[in-house]
């Protein structure tokens, strides 16, 4: 005698999925993976190594220390009356976060294909490790940005936090979503392109000059008035501020600019998750 048998699934796969969607449900249900994933970003970047995440360090140290030279004693850029170490810092930390999480998440599928077309699991853990484990990185770099904060303050140099320090956690969320949308986008892309790669590694370096990183959005509106709206409108540029403005109590800070930075954010992401739920179905195909 036959009877009926309800079944209970704990995932259902389906061929067609919505665009907007996140599966986050799929991503908790395997966030072992997640952090797995991380784990395997974080031991492997410094697997053979002799000195290991000491670099998390070193590689700052060395950044600020030819930035002080170059932009500061030889060509006397202004820094806002910050110690030049500090104010160099303070933008090469934001900026190596983002940097790091557009450039990893630019090739996920192409770096992890041979995975990818074996086994199923929800395809936004892949750069949402990436994303994470970066910021281990920016963790550590933060802590030595603090000592050095300290040092200086203790010194009598002319800092003054402010309560703007309270958007730190805005602000890295958004240079995580920043990265991880721009990320999503071309990594899209690069299933069928592999140019965008080659773009990718030498275009994110020279973006850099076009955010606040090496000089205070002051200087670059006194001095190149005509160019300064490109840098001031670059979504990059007010986050820098703003962490500059809440820890050292310098810079500049726009409600308008961190709204207009916000908003150019989830839209590049949403444009991000749409391009990544579409091309993630058949990337298999093409990369």
């Amino acid at each position: 005698m036959n009877q009926s048998v309800e079944e209970h699934w704990d995932m259902e796969i389906t061929p067609k999925n919505n665009l907007f969607s996140l599966k986050l449900k799929d991503v908790w249900h395997y966030r072992d993976l997640l952090l797995l994933l991380i784990r395997r970003d974080f031991v492997s970047f410094y697997k053979q190594t002799i000195l290991g995440p000491v670099w998390f360090f070193i590689q700052p140290i060395i950044t600020i220390l030819i930035y002080t030279l170059v932009f500061s004693n030889l060509a006397k850029i202004s820094t806002d009356d910050v110690p030049a170490p500090l104010f160099y810092l303070a933008g090469t930390i934001i900026w190596n976060y983002f940097a790091d999480c557009l450039t990893k998440t630019s090739t996920v599928f192409k770096d992890n294909s041979a995975m990818l077309g074996k086994v199923y699991f929800p395809r936004l853990i892949m750069p949402l490790s990436i994303v994470l484990s970066n910021l281990i990185r920016f963790a550590v770099q933060l802590l030595l940005f603090i000592v050095l904060l300290f040092y200086y303050y203790f010194k009598g140099a002319a800092i003054h936090p402010t309560v703007y320090i309270l958007l730190f956690p805005l602000l890295i969320i958004l240079i995580a979503a920043l990265g991880l949308g721009l990320g999503m986008l071309i990594s899209a892309v690069t299933t069928k392109y592999r140019d965008l790669a080659f773009v990718v590694t030498f275009g994110v370096p020279l973006l850099m000059y076009t955010t606040t990183v090496i000089y205070p959005l002051s200087t670059a509106i006194t001095k190149y008035p005509a160019y300064s709206w490109f840098i001031k409108f670059n979504p990059i540029t007010a986050v820098i501020e703003t962490f500059r403005y809440g820890f050292l109590g310098r810079g500049s800070f726009s409600w308008n600019l961190m709204g207009y930075s916000t908003a150019v954010t989830l839209i590049i992401l949403l444009l991000g998750i749409i391009v990544f739920n579409k091309v993630e179905k058949t990337f298999v195909d093409t990369v």
